[in-house]
């Protein structure tokens, strides 16, 4: 039954944690902006310039590689994807009121996540149909 819990959560809780815990203010919080935007590490390039990565880009590049996972997750045809598919919903339907009604969530960092959440939903639900309605034709 844990497979049936949505990967995408890891990433949404983590952002939540950072803005929750680290800010003052929590949910209204102004300053989660800065936050995301805050350098970690600037990494030298060949063409000598300086490649700066803040912590909205580290988390954007794990939730992407966390989606293709998810993706690859989808692909399955047994009745716990339907409940991942679910919790996935609902996940969507949570960071959107976030990023909707709590300043704090409105960053480019968070939008990404949620659109990366809404993908998820998506994908699932049309890898599931196809693969479905290719089952039906086998069998008819």
């Amino acid at each position: 039954m844990l497979a049936a819990i949505p990967l995408l959560l890891l990433p949404a809780a983590l952002y939540n944690i950072l803005v929750l815990a680290l800010l003052d203010g929590g949910f209204q919080s102004v300053l989660a902006d800065d936050l995301m935007g805050r350098r970690l590490f600037v990494m030298p390039m060949a063409s000598g310039g300086h490649w700066a990565v803040n912590l909205g880009d580290l988390l954007t590049f794990v939730t992407l590689g966390i989606l293709f996972i998810e993706l690859l997750k989808s692909t399955t045809s047994r009745k716990v994807v339907i409940v991942n598919h679910s919790l996935s919903m609902i996940l969507f339907i949570a960071c959107l009121i976030e990023f909707l009604l709590f300043r704090a969530f409105a960053t480019t960092s968070f939008f990404l996540l949620t659109s990366m959440v809404l993908l998820d939903v998506l994908a699932g639900f049309i890898v599931t149909i196809v693969a479905s309605r290719r089952d039906i034709d086998v069998i008819g």
